[in-house]
């Protein structure tokens, strides 16, 4: 075990934000120990796509499960941890040279999304889609947030809908020999949630 991880609380607490049958979605307000054997295993088939470094660690879960600000979903199917989609403010980033060059560095609107997997039995299911539609919701709801950014494998973030940007493109991500964009997405572009928010204080 890593130091300090025999010192954190085991039970993880968290909030059912969506469910359907056996398959829920849950925010994590706290990863306990108990989680970080699956949630570690989960990030085991990130590496091949994203590099070493997507691998969780009770460092790592620490530094972005439990970080304040952070929005970390799981998806559970039959009480089992499935998957996950990890947003931190870009803030958090900042010993990474491609966070600080972002416009948007400093400016507190931005949600970097430093991982999202779902195992591959249950990527068919539509689960990973209501995972993501979740999260980004999620996020659209929180004042001042106007971004989320992330990297995929280039091509990928064509297939997303809403308004993105691609930022710029990176050769050898990671160490992996792929060619990844940085995206950039406006969470809402039309300012409906705003327009809602600005109508209920008006009142």
């Amino acid at each position: 075990m890593e130091n300090g991880y025999i010192y954190q609380n085991p039970e993880s607490v968290s909030k059912i934000i969506a469910n359907s049958g056996l398959f829920q979605i849950e925010l994590m307000r706290y990863v306990g120990t108990n989680d970080y054997k699956s949630l570690i295993e989960i990030s085991e088939s990130l590496v091949t796509e994203y590099g070493e470094k997507a691998k969780l660690t009770p460092n790592t879960i620490q530094t972005y499960f439990n970080k304040q600000n952070s929005f970390p979903f799981i998806a559970r199917y039959r009480d089992q941890i499935i998957g996950y989609i990890i947003g931190v403010p870009l803030e958090i980033l900042n010993k990474e040279p491609w966070a600080r060059l972002d416009i948007n560095f400093g400016e507190k609107n931005t949600i970097y999304t430093y991982a999202f997997v779902i195992q591959a039995p249950y990527k068919k299911n539509g689960y990973a889609k209501m995972l993501k539609k979740v999260y980004l919701n999620w996020v659209k709801k929180q004042e001042k947030i106007s971004y989320v950014t992330g990297h995929v494998m280039r091509g990928i973030s064509s297939n997303f809908t809403g308004k993105i940007k691609i930022i710029d493109l990176i050769k050898n991500w990671q160490g992996t020999g792929e060619v990844f964009e940085y995206y950039r997405r406006e969470v809402d572009p039309e300012n409906l949630f705003t327009k809602k928010i600005n109508q209920k204080y008006t009142r």
